[in-house]
């Protein structure tokens, strides 16, 4: 067997132990609240007057507010959403990542992603990020502050939606903000178009914007504002589309942001380089990126990431989902019809990693998982009904597209927290928008898991 061969299969052995070998542990319900999926808020009274109706762009031109019903789109049976657009304000929806260190008077620093999922759509969502304080007891969130990015100093390297304007607020057209983490009073986003690393103020003004550099070249996405058609995949561009930086994690102990591509780059010729995704250390010090890097290998049936936190000065939890939504005992036999999921929620989880264990092959050692599928709730905790055709009681499942914030929130709980797509997905009802839900989940053994 040549050497050649021989690292092959190892890193094929690699790719197929951890979603067969690793533990599962036990998850169980200890706190449930949720923002309705309409929820919306008013730009800054500076902000161009465009920003006043958001969404005018979802689908061609469509200027009449609450005229046009959103849908789950193609892969999840074309069914309305229940919920019309272009909206009267913004949408407070599309919460994308949680920061591992929370604000003085304890509430958490949460970000609210690009808009409505592309350039070409969100050139009137505004970018902003909060803090947020659920209150479990009585099911809601508490939205204790909103801060919308902007540019005054004209630091963003090309020209924004906004350019013209005196405020320069940011967004959806700009950057896909999928990250954040709170340093001092610095905050730090992870991005999805450049992939960009952004730097800002506690007051949301921008004071650096930084490319993505792996092994000396600039990595790409074909969202980047140089890249031009055409722009062959691999060459042009190796960062597939909506595949930048879904989770960036602060590192306790060496202070270094690590952030993770959503999904597997492609190698120069195009082809994608392997199940498993890139992350790459950042210094936020010296406002550069230090070489450092790891491999985190997907299981079986997972196609992406949603959040990344470290939980100690190795340990992190990584949130591992596939593009299905809604229960799988409602999975359409055939065509997708009204009363069934296409494509339902199958792999949703919370994998326990290990950065201080990483292989020969740069792989990190992934520990355990929870399955967000299958969370016991022998309390009744759970105060949203899912529609299935099978009995869940005592049970609780995230049967949600896009399950995208997850935070250490002490010794023995997690939280985690959905993106709720708004107006697309839904996921709990067949022809209901999903809600921004927030998920307390006691896991002991995960959390003492080594």
């Amino acid at each position: 067997m040549t050497p050649t061969l021989k690292s092959a299969l190892l890193g094929t052995l690699c790719l197929a132990v951890p979603a067969a070998a690793e533990t599962v542990f036990p998850a169980e319900l200890a706190g449930h609240a949720a923002i309705p999926a309409l929820s919306l808020i008013a730009p800054p009274a500076d902000a161009p007057r465009d920003a006043w109706i958001s969404g005018k762009f979802i689908s061609g031109r469509n200027g009449a507010p609450m005229s046009v019903e959103g849908n789950t789109g193609g892969l999840h049976g074309n069914r309305g959403t229940g919920v019309f657009y272009p909206f009267l304000g913004q949408p407070l929806q599309g919460f994308s990542g949680f920061a591992m260190n929370r604000a003085e008077d304890g509430s958490i620093f949460a970000l609210t992603d690009n808009g409505f999922g592309s350039k070409l759509n969100s050139p009137d969502a505004l970018l902003f990020f909060h803090r947020i304080a659920p209150d479990f007891d009585a099911g809601s969130v508490d939205r204790r502050e909103t801060v919308f990015l902007s540019d005054p100093d004209h630091v963003v390297p090309f020209r924004i939606a906004y350019e013209g304007t005196e405020s320069r607020y940011l967004t959806g057209a700009d950057f896909d903000l999928e990250s954040i983490q709170v340093i001092g009073d610095t905050i730090w986003i992870g991005e999805e178009f450049g992939p960009y690393i952004l730097r800002a103020t506690l007051d949301g003004v921008v004071t650096g914007v930084f490319p993505t550099m792996l092994d000396g070249a600039e990595l790409r996405s074909p969202d980047h504002p140089s890249v031009r058609v055409p722009a062959a995949a691999g060459a042009g561009w190796r960062v597939p589309r909506s595949g930048g930086y879904e989770g960036m994690a602060l590192q306790p102990g060496t202070g270094l942001l690590w952030a993770m591509l959503e999904k597997p780059i492609l190698t120069p010729e195009g082809e994608e380089e392997g199940p498993f995704l890139r992350v790459m250390a950042f210094d936020p010090a010296n406002a550069g990126w230090t070489g450092a890097s790891f491999k985190f290998a997907l299981a079986e049936g997972a196609t992406a990431i949603g959040d990344f936190n470290f939980i100690d000065d190795t340990r992190a939890l990584v949130i591992e989902r596939d593009n299905g939504e809604g229960d799988p005992s409602l999975k359409c036999d055939g065509d997708a019809r009204p009363d069934c999921f296409p494509n339902p929620a199958m792999v949703k989880r919370v994998v326990l990693i290990d950065t201080a264990q990483i292989d020969a092959d740069g792989f990190v050692r992934r520990i355990g998982h929870i399955d967000l599928m299958d969370i016991n709730d022998p309390n009744g905790v759970a105060r949203l009904e899912t529609v299935a055709a099978r009995d869940l009681t005592g049970k609780f499942t995230m049967p949600f597209f896009t399950i995208e914030d997850v935070m250490l929130f002490d010794d023995t709980h997690i939280l985690v927290a959905t993106d709720n797509n708004l107006p697309f997905s839904s996921g709990r009802q067949l022809d209901a928008a999903m809600d921004n839900e927030f998920v307390l989940l006691s896991v002991p053994e995960l959390l003492s898991a080594r």
